[in-house]
């Protein structure tokens, strides 16, 4: 600091009745008194409120742009002026979003170039894990869908596939975790491809997602859509054959089997 300047700033992070630790004479320093750092506790969509307090132990008044490094920090004022020989009480909020992630988030007070107090807000209450499967849509590329964040906890999702058609299982994939870490309130539009050479070409197809979470979020979704070449009307038609074909093959089968018997 230039001598100009204060000859000392002592900056103290302390609650609006605490009482400020004094500042060493000539020396520029910070210090949280009491509390190595503020801590702010509450849980999701609450406001919390706390006080900085700012003592200038200099002779000449001094203005320090403030900032946050911790997460949904509004001061009641910024920048600030702190006359000589005294202190200024900069009240500021910590606004907890709706969505917030349960647990400790951490970050810190800045006012001016030289002074950092850190700070760490947990958002507590009760965990919920919650997961659905959405907007699940068949194209012949891939199974598109959707999976949301329902709860209040950071989810690691996982998820199954299975498709069945008119003549059997067209595509199983066991579960296994996706590369996505979902946020409370997120939504994350995913995709499934077909295997190269089983993607359907005449068949009727169901395809079953299930996806799974930690906290026990599990959720289900399924569709259904009819390939065929030809417009609608052929495509139906060219199944409605192949579901005949099918049934007398089944019942040719029965018929050898009793023969055999």
């Amino acid at each position: 600091m230039r001598p100009r300047a204060a000859a000392a700033l002592a900056v103290l992070a302390l609650a609006a009745t605490a009482a400020p630790a004094t500042p060493a004479a000539g020396a520029g320093t910070a210090s949280g008194g009491a509390r190595p750092y503020l801590y702010l506790e509450g849980p999701p969509g609450t406001v919390l409120e706390d006080t900085l307090t700012l003592t200038n132990a200099g002779h000449r008044p001094l203005t320090l742009p403030l900032r946050a490094t911790a997460p949904w920090v509004t001061f009641a004022a910024n920048p600030v002026t702190v006359p000589p020989r005294t202190r200024a009480e900069v009240p500021f909020s910590v606004t907890v979003p709706a969505d917030a992630p349960l647990g400790d988030h951490t970050g810190a007070l800045l006012a001016g170039k030289a002074v950092t107090v850190p700070v760490r807000v947990r958002v507590g209450g009760p965990r919920l894990a919650a997961l659905t499967v959405e907007d699940v849509r068949v194209t012949a590329g891939a199974v598109r869908y959707a999976l949301v964040n329902r709860g209040n906890t950071v989810l690691a999702p996982r998820l199954a596939v299975r498709a069945e058609g008119l003549f059997g299982e067209v595509l199983r994939r066991a579960e296994r975790p996706l590369a996505l870490r979902l946020r409370p309130g997120r939504r994350a539009e995913l995709s499934e491809p077909w295997p190269d050479g089983q993607r359907p070409l005449l068949d009727r197809v169901t395809v079953r997602l299930s996806a799974t979470a930690g906290g026990g979020a599990r959720a289900e979704a399924a569709t259904t859509r009819t390939f065929g070449a030809g417009g609608a009307a052929a495509g139906t038609g060219a199944l409605l054959a192949a579901a005949v074909i099918r049934g007398l093959v089944r019942r040719r089968g029965r018929a050898a089997r009793g023969a055999d018997g």
